[in-house]
């Protein structure tokens, strides 16, 4: 079986051989990939608990650069080997250098627009280092990404990602609309937007707010008496079961790729709220609305999911949503015929 490495900047919790990860991109990617490829993933090592249990026979994990580099080139010597790394950082960039130099041309996959990302974390400085990693980076590999926005001009390919299986989409339920009952589920990072949201609910007690995304050992200090911090959930069905308890999830975020947790709350039937800084994010789908980021804008959005709550699930019945298994199939294809 032809070996397929997956390098990525990720960071990944190591114990007695067992290994876990935060981002359930980084679970389920290479575990769909290992079915036609012998996958190998080269991630950065984490002293932190994780909490998606990575089911895969081969990773390697390294706590310095160099070490991660070395790893790379000891994977050189097979020929036929082929590369795929999860978006651009100083890691992957690096690795994407290496690989040139060695005259393998890897496969990036960027899920996400590292552009806006940069700039959150630090400024626009931040714009010109990953223009920088941007530019050398796509000019000598091949590309992937999961919306044509993200590509910025450049010759590549775009697949819709999805984690959604059948059951997903099974026993979908109607849902008490007599409170306010908001869930986000995702990581407590400032590029998230949750920090704004918690600010624009400070004190409001007519808004409920769950927050599914705590990290292992790096409790959030978020102390709200309307807001609810829950640790990430890795089981689907108590995470499905979370959707259903809630009626309305908010994506708060500054940036966003093709998040799969909006996906995740439309096969739920539970509309979901977004700020106009990811309104690319609707493509046509129903049942996803636009608040201003303030809470009279996004109280009144609420409102207006509360009063018509019946007809909007109606609607987001018709919405033709992508599944996991066409995700991975489609990136195979790519992956074999590149």
């Amino acid at each position: 079986m032809q070996k397929l490495f997956i390098i990525s900047n990720e960071s990944i919790y190591e114990n007695n051989k067992t290994y876990f990860c935060d981002n359930i991109d980084l679970k389920s990617t290479p575990e769909g990939l290992n079915k036609s490829f012998d996958v190998n993933l080269i991630a950065r090592r984490s002293s932190i608990k994780r909490s998606h249990q990575i089911d895969l026979k081969k990773i390697n994990i390294f706590g310095s650069f160099f070490s991660y580099l070395l790893a790379i080139f000891s994977s050189i010597k097979d020929k036929e080997a082929k590369y795929l790394l999860i978006s651009i950082s100083p890691y992957t960039f690096f690795a994407c250098i290496f690989l040139k130099i060695f005259k393998k041309k890897p496969i990036i996959y960027l899920r996400s627009n590292g552009f806006e990302e940069y700039k959150i974390i630090l400024g626009y400085l931040g714009i010109f280092i990953y223009y920088i990693m941007f530019t050398i980076s796509t000019n000598i590999s091949t590309i992937v990404s999961c919306r044509q926005y993200i590509l910025r001009g450049k010759k590549g390919f775009v697949i819709q990602p999805s984690q959604l299986n059948s059951a997903w989409i099974a026993n979908q339920t109607k849902s008490d609309v007599n409170e306010k009952k908001l869930l986000y589920v995702g990581r407590i990072r400032k590029e998230k937007g949750i920090f704004s949201l918690i600010e624009i609910i400070k004190n409001k007690k007519d808004i409920h707010l769950t927050i599914a995304g705590e990290e292992e050992n790096k409790p959030n200090k978020i102390n709200q008496e309307n807001i609810e911090i829950l640790k990430i959930i890795n089981n689907q069905n108590e995470l499905i079961r979370l959707y259903d308890r809630h009626n309305i999830f908010i994506l708060p975020s500054f940036t966003e790729g093709d998040p799969m947790a909006l996906l995740e709350s439309l096969s739920r039937l539970r509309p979901v709220i977004i700020f106009k800084d990811i309104k690319h994010v609707i493509q046509n789908r129903a049942g996803i609305f636009i608040a201003e980021r303030s809470y009279e804008g996004l109280n009144q959005t609420i409102n207006h999911i509360i009063k018509n709550y019946e007809n909007i699930q109606e609607m987001m019945k018709k919405n033709k949503l992508p599944l996991y298994d066409d995700f991975i199939k489609n990136l195979n294809n790519i992956i074999l015929n590149d």
